[in-house]
């Protein structure tokens, strides 16, 4: 069996990144190709965060919040994001925003967002369970981002049908949004404006919010409650996390009496975890040192090098500017089935009409290496 200090040894090594998929070749130890790039999801857990997992393993705590890790959340995220925040850890992005936008409406309100967002396209109906039939409605754009524009004559036809409609009481935003583009802190903060002006709180999905700041090269605090955000769903997960969410209230006048209640939802709806301190230890990791922005930083650059690549080859149409970690590119059908044969994974997206070839979707992490991004790119252009 060993003593518990070699059992610990040996899953460290077992699951720290660089020691996942090892073979010997010529008698030497290499790393094979990673060939995954449907998600952010599907990656290890990155070594801070193990680390910190295994650290906070030892002991016997406080349940269900009323541990050191997770009491320490919310001044850790408020020296992050330089302002006084309620911080409620949850272990996965569809219940963070879920449960956020159920402190923010009735049931008989409604949720505006764009059409393409996350509540609306993937997250089978949870924002309107949790919120006990609370309406999505849903504005078009071309790209993922809201233009303010839309966004008065929405709530004014909205307001003109009184009892007929809900009334929408959230804006809820994406940043990095579902087609990996990114809001101006400007565009961001106009936004807010006209839904404060309308008496809407402002709820942000940033379940990628790393890869948007390390975009825009802005502080965290410029890239949200300074740009009028007042709740965020913050995304652990996708930045190296194994389980791992926040929802975060930037304390105002507008929060401050929802979160005297927030976490009676989460018990309520089954999202209080018993040992918390495994969720805190996860956020607390990716915090420390900046962890998650450098991790982000890393993957979007993975992505510009990708997006590089496919530039040189003439088949291949990129629609949406990069601006994150996903790079969206049609190629030849053919091609993409000589993709899958040599086992790489993607998603396929509807191609736009008039356009030959499939749209697909492709997105690095914090665990792409230079080298699979050109193992990639030279099976396109073998």
């Amino acid at each position: 069996m060993g003593s518990p200090d070699d059992n610990r040894l040996r899953f460290q090594l077992r699951f720290t990144p660089a020691r996942v998929v090892r073979r010997k070749k010529d008698g030497f130890v290499s790393e094979e190709i990673r060939k995954n790039f449907a998600s952010d999801n599907v990656t290890p857990i990155c070594p801070e965060v193990m680390a910190a997992l295994i650290a906070a393993n030892e002991g016997s705590v406080g349940s269900y919040g009323e541990d050191d890790l997770t009491r320490s959340l919310n001044e850790r995220f408020g020296e992050v994001f330089e302002t006084e925040v309620a911080v409620f850890p949850i272990a996965t992005g569809t219940a963070a925003n879920s449960v956020a936008l159920s402190a923010l409406v009735s049931p008989y309100g409604a949720v505006l967002c764009d059409e393409s967002a996350h509540i609306n396209t993937d997250e089978g109906g949870a924002p309107e369970f949790y919120t006990h039939g609370a309406k999505l409605v849903c504005i078009s754009s071309a790209e993922g981002r809201m233009d303010p524009a839309t966004l008065t004559p929405a709530l004014k036809s909205n307001a003109e049908s009184g009892i007929l409609s809900p009334v929408i009481q959230a804006l809820s935003l994406t940043q990095a949004n579902e087609w990996g583009t990114v809001y101006s802190t400007d565009t961001l903060a106009e936004l807010s404006r006209i839904a404060h002006h309308h008496d809407l709180a402002v709820h942000l999905d940033g379940a990628r919010l790393g890869n948007a700041l390390a975009h825009l090269s802005c502080t965290p605090a410029e890239g949200t409650w300074k740009a009028g955000v007042d709740v965020l769903s913050f995304g652990g997960t996708k930045a190296g996390a194994m389980a791992a969410e926040a929802v975060v209230f930037f304390l105002n006048d507008r929060t401050r009496p929802l979160v005297k209640n927030f976490l009676r939802r989460i018990k309520r709806s089954g999202n209080l975890w018993s040992k918390h301190r495994f969720l805190s230890a996860q956020l607390l990791a990716l915090l420390q040192n900046d962890v998650w922005l450098k991790n982000a930083a890393h993957a979007n650059a993975m992505a510009q090098r990708l997006v590089d690549g496919l530039r040189r080859h003439a088949a291949a149409q990129m629609p949406y500017e990069r601006q994150s970690n996903e790079v969206f590119v049609i190629l030849p059908d053919l091609l993409l089935k000589d993709l899958e044969k040599a086992g790489y994974g993607f998603y396929r997206w509807p191609t736009p009409e008039g356009v030959s070839g499939t749209l697909i979707r492709l997105v690095t992490s914090y665990y792409t290496r230079p080298e699979d991004v050109d193992a990639l790119l030279a099976e396109i252009a073998a």
